[in-house]
């Protein structure tokens, strides 16, 4: 009479009248067999694994400080909202922040930065700075400066922030470890609003809203070493390319932007957008709030408020050349790009295919509200420690030789 041990495709057989010795060899042949298909089943699927954990050791996250819209809570509410890029900007997790006022009521945020070698995020509001440790997520400080706050940056290896005053005289420059005040500047560039540090660490921008002249400072010494321009009006948002040597600025009453020389101080061109007009405008009080070049510096990316929309230029020209147009959900007032340059940020919560030049996703928080915001960067991670961070502003990446 034969038996089965087992149903897979090695058939053991046992005859109830063979020596008991017979019948124990034979189920342990088949018990090695079961073994060793085991065995070869895992050699097969662990590098599938193992791929599957290096590609989840990094992770792309998307940091977006609120009230980013002055203090409109309706676009996000308050904190830091994080999305991950590589799952289509879905919605991870809210940070809880500071930045109240007397009432109790969030301020504005002025502005975003970070680093990933000191682990810290800092976001700025008209009146006070907050550090986050990235990797806890706890607040390690928030302090007030004298004049207020507006939007600052911070130097490559993180020790160093320059922080405008409130559309004021003067910018500080601040110790980003600690928050304390190493200097105090007052430049040409009265109105302190948008600030730069190089892509070297060598130099920082200082642009006031009430000033023709953009202020370039040595980040050594802390001092200014020249003044680009005048400009045909007082300078808005602007941006440079990763070789430090032009500035790209949006200015008032145009619909465009002009270029500056950042070795030899002087105004280049001039760009007007074709086939649009200037118009009424929700917030800044200017046709383009908001300019960037994409990483590889081939294209230069404009907003348009009135109109709803971001012109494309294509950058490889001098002066660059307008290229396309791409409708928006709202008025943009902002433009940032991820570290690689795949995805375009405008402040609309749009998210924009740069390739394609198409929209693919945007920007909701845990209620499915529409999220907007000026103050918004990249963080990439790895093993839960940060390893490089992009920056609020759309800047050029491509450094001298």
């Amino acid at each position: 009479m034969k038996t089965f041990v087992s149903r897979s495709a090695v058939r053991c057989w046992r005859y109830q009248d063979a020596p008991h010795r017979i019948g124990r060899y034979s189920l342990g042949l088949c018990l090695s067999i079961v073994l060793a298909g085991a065995v070869l089943l895992s050699l097969v699927t662990s590098p599938v694994a193992a791929a599957t954990n290096s590609n989840q050791a990094e992770r792309k996250l998307l940091y977006v400080a609120e009230p980013g819209i002055r203090n409109y809570l309706e676009y996000g509410g308050h904190g830091v909202l994080v999305f991950d890029i590589d799952r289509g900007h879905r919605f991870v997790k809210r940070i809880p922040a500071a930045g109240l006022d007397e009432g109790g009521q969030p301020l504005n945020v002025k502005g975003v930065c970070a680093n990933a070698s000191s682990k810290r995020l800092y976001v700025g509001t008209t009146r006070t700075v907050t550090c986050f440790d990235l990797v806890s997520e706890k607040i390690l400080w928030e302090k007030p400066y004298p004049g207020g706050c507006d939007r600052m940056s911070i130097t490559p290896d993180g020790k160093v922030m320059y922080l405008p005053s409130l559309e004021g005289a003067h910018w500080h420059v601040v110790d980003a470890l600690t928050g304390d005040v190493i200097k105090k500047i007052v430049p040409k560039s009265s109105g302190a609003h948008n600030t730069i540090v190089g892509a070297d660490g060598g130099r920082a921008y200082l642009a006031g809203l009430r000033s023709p002249l953009l202020s370039v400072t040595d980040t050594k010494k802390h001092e200014v070493v020249l003044e680009v321009g005048p400009f045909g009006n007082f300078i808005r948002p602007f941006t440079v390319n990763g070789g430090g040597t032009l500035c790209f600025v949006n200015l008032n009453d145009l619909l465009g932007y002009e270029i500056g020389d950042l070795t030899t101080g002087k105004m280049l061109h001039r760009v007007e957008v074709q086939g649009f007009e200037k118009g009424p405008t929700k917030r800044h009080g200017c046709p383009s709030h908001g300019i960037g070049l994409t990483p590889d510096e081939k294209e230069l990316w404009l907003t348009d408020a009135h109109n709803s929309r971001l012109h494309i230029f294509d950058a490889t020209a001098m002066p660059p050349k307008q290229v396309a147009s791409i409708v928006l959900r709202d008025q943009p007032g902002w433009v940032t790009f991820s570290i690689d340059g795949k995805y375009a940020y405008p402040s609309t919560g749009d998210v924009i295919e740069v390739a394609t030049r198409k929209i693919v996703a945007g920007l909701q928080d845990e209620k499915k509200v529409d999220v907007q915001s000026e103050k918004m960067l990249e963080i990439d991670f790895k093993d839960d420690l940060p390893v490089r961070t992009g920056d609020q502003f759309g800047l050029g990446r491509l450094t001298r030789p």
